[in-house]
């Protein structure tokens, strides 16, 4: 049992080791344009990512927020059940997340997914609703990479194919979006 303890911890160490910093710190940049521009700020994922999504909108929002006397503009379309059902139900679960874009993107907004697979059919279909209306586009997903990573503005990369460790790695990717302007709030001027 130890044995497997330390190779999994060996292979996150290995995941978090292939988040490139690069891209991560142009990530910070997009959400600094955001926040300066008042744009709205979209997240979502399925399963575990939904959970993340979550996650990131409180730290955004309320974390990151307060310490810049500013606000984001940060909405999680995971957190509403009785919409995400409606639309599930009445179209399907391929619509889940357009259908609510439909109704609150503006052009100039940032759209953020989060996907291990990068193929889940309801965050493509949203990725390429978002494009077509000049919505940004940035997706996390794992080492498969999938169509999100190909359609995507942005496109962040954690080398792992495992859902836990992908998904540990796009969570420290969110805390990294957010702490960046908690610690460093003149980041946001």
């Amino acid at each position: 049992m130890e044995s497997w303890v330390a190779d999994y911890i060996h292979r996150q160490k290995a995941a978090l080791d292939s988040i490139p910093v690069t891209q991560v710190s142009a990530l910070i940049q997009t959400l600094r344009e955001a926040l300066k521009e008042d744009r709205q700020v979209f997240v979502f994922g399925n399963g575990g990512s939904a959970a993340n999504a979550s996650h990131f909108a409180t730290d955004l929002g309320k974390g990151a927020s307060d310490k810049l006397g500013r606000r984001f503009r940060v909405l999680s379309l995971n957190d509403n059940v009785s919409w995400l059902t409606a639309l599930g139900n009445d179209f399907s679960y391929d619509d889940v997340f357009v259908r609510q874009l439909e109704n609150y993107a503006r052009p100039g907004d940032l759209v953020l997914a989060a996907s291990v697979s990068g193929s889940s059919p309801n965050l493509v279909k949203a990725f390429g609703w978002a494009k077509a209306h000049g919505v940004r586009t940035v997706a996390l997903v794992g080492g498969k990479r999938g169509s999100l990573a190909e359609i995507a503005d942005h496109c962040i990369v954690v080398n792992d194919t495992h859902y836990g460790r992908a998904e540990d790695g796009h969570m420290g990717i969110f805390h990294m979006l957010c702490y960046a302007f908690m610690e460093h709030p003149e980041w946001a001027n």
